[in-house]
């Protein structure tokens, strides 16, 4: 008899069970879009090198890298998703660098070649930037798809503390984010909030505030948990090959979301419980697993333990 994780049954919202259920049973992906944007911490205009943890290429795919064109990148990621995994529809997603960074009428222009292509198998659209590249005009100008399609705004915590967001040259403060959460308050736009947790000078408590942190905003819809990995390319790579510093193993990760998931808002979707690189540019933690793998792992030991998620939330 197979286990409830078999069965699909998950002890946390996750993400493929909130497609299949938002849009009726039909397969539903994201089709990853590069616009070619950059990030104000690489420009210099807040800095240069970007995060320390940051290499675009180590979560771009290939064929959006190696193709400037938005429809050919978008025509040819549908075809594969719908030849892979059978796809019914796709959620546009503009995720490499800050894709909230320039002027709203680029933007526009540029949201709107990409919710062109096959629109009618379009039932969503993400975008992806950092807290301090988002204000009311930008906010206004993606609420303006929310009539066509689901649109959430994905932005990057990663970290609530100050001491930490400089120690990895983030270039904008934990109270930039919040200030950029209130901007979404009564927003028809959906939140997504992107965490690293394994940061080797914080504390697991310290790391416990992030969920804390995450309940108190109710525009917060969705979360992507990852663990820090290193990668080529980075400054954080560099600098590990010199002096390796302590980074979480499988089972010290898979310990840590047991106790977060129970602490997190039961309304809260979980999108992703990890996220690594392709073999070629990861440099450590190495688990050995592909992702297949790792997310069965996860979800065997969360059931195995009885977690569930909300099950600790306090509602104050």
């Amino acid at each position: 008899m197979g286990t409830l994780v078999d069965l699909g049954i998950k002890g946390y919202k996750n993400y493929g069970t909130h497609l299949r259920e938002k849009y009726k049973g039909q397969r539903v992906f994201k089709v990853i879009v590069d616009g070619g944007f950059t990030c104000p911490n690489r420009d210099g205009s807040k800095g240069f090198g970007g995060c320390t943890y940051c290499n675009v290429d180590s979560f771009t795919p290939e064929p959006s890298r190696q193709n400037p064109n938005i429809k050919d990148q978008l025509l040819e990621g549908m075809s594969r998703a719908k030849t892979s995994y059978r796809a019914d529809k796709y959620i546009v997603y503009f995720q490499p660098n800050t894709n909230t960074y320039a002027p709203v009428h680029y933007l526009k222009m540029m949201y709107d070649e990409a919710l062109s292509v096959n629109t009618e198998d379009i039932v969503g659209f993400s975008v992806g930037t950092r807290p301090d590249c988002i204000d009311a005009e930008k906010v206004a100008l993606l609420e303006s798809y929310a009539d066509r399609f689901d649109v959430d705004l994905e932005m990057g915590m990663e970290s609530i503390y100050d001491e930490t967001l400089d120690q990895i040259n983030r270039g904008c403060s934990h109270g930039e984010f919040v200030a950029a959460v209130k901007l979404l308050e009564n927003s028809k736009l959906d939140l997504c909030v992107h965490t690293i947790f394994g940061f080797p000078w914080e504390t697991k408590e310290q790391m416990h505030g992030y969920i804390h942190e995450i309940n108190r905003f109710p525009q917060i819809k969705f979360v992507k948990f990852h663990h820090l990995h290193v990668v080529e390319g980075s400054i954080m790579g560099a600098k590990y090959k010199k002096e390796p510093f302590k980074l979480f193993t499988l089972e010290e990760y898979t310990d840590l979301l047991c106790e977060l998931i129970p602490m997190l808002r039961p309304d809260i979707v979980i999108q992703r419980l990890f996220g690594i690189s392709d073999w070629d540019l990861l440099i450590a933690p190495n688990w050995g697993l592909n992702k297949s793998a790792i997310q069965t792992y996860m979800d065997k030991e969360i059931e195995k333990r009885g977690v569930v998620q909300g099950s600790q939330y306090l509602l104050k």
